[in-house]
């Protein structure tokens, strides 16, 4: 049987696909700091995101959304493949891939609206409510001192509930960012276990965008 190299990945769809990886995981260790790293990769990955959701209507064939869409009848009748003497193998995304990417774009859009929140909670960022005007990084956030003045500076009720707000938020943010930390250790199995079955490098597929295909 000949083996052919084909095109699969785009130069933008591996762009984005490294970038999120570097700029996730910027985000995740500095999250614990409150730093303007951590402020600046979440915006970044924003940025990534809704590139990835143009991206994934009007781009290449497999950068497409419905090119990772399956029935749950055809996912299933792919994972039953695997444990046969011949795997299907798709060029693309293969089914349970193709929903593994798309949860993972879902988790990582809740973890930076949830992201946006806390920042809201504390006055800064787009979502922060009862200012005139929108300020994206706030330069002394960094400074613990200045954000303890300001939250006893809040007064009665109104100060208690916007703490209270910013906590709640504060714990989803923490909760979806570790389930999408889940999520990429499932990822990477999956990878790991479908470039052994078909015999193929999809680390090295989605770095240089080729496949083999007979």
């Amino acid at each position: 049987m000949t083996v052919y190299q084909v095109r699969v990945w785009d130069p933008l769809v591996r762009l984005f696909h490294w970038s999120l990886v570097a700029a996730f995981a910027i985000a995740y260790f500095t999250g614990e700091e409150e730093s303007l790293v951590h402020i600046y990769a979440g915006y970044f990955i924003i940025g990534l995101l809704v590139f990835r959701l143009v991206w994934g209507f009007v781009g290449t064939r497999h950068a497409r959304f419905s090119d990772l869409l399956y029935s749950p009848a055809r996912t299933s009748q792919y994972l039953k493949s695997l444990f046969s003497a011949t795997p299907e193998h798709f060029i693309g995304h293969n089914p349970a891939a193709g929903w593994m990417v798309m949860l993972l774009l879902i988790f990582l859009v809740i973890t930076s609206y949830t992201g946006l929140k806390v920042y809201g909670a504390e006055g800064h960022g787009p979502l922060a409510a009862g200012t005139g005007r929108v300020t994206l990084v706030a330069s002394a956030h960094a400074n613990d001192d200045d954000d303890d003045d300001d939250k006893h500076e809040a007064a009665g009720d109104n100060g208690h509930e916007r703490e209270a707000g910013e906590e709640f938020w504060e714990e989803l943010h923490e909760v979806f960012a570790n389930l999408t930390v889940l999520l990429v250790f499932i990822h990477v199995a999956g990878v790991v276990v479908s470039s052994r079955l078909h015999r193929e490098n999809l680390v090295r597929a989605m770095i240089t965008g080729k496949k083999n295909a007979p």
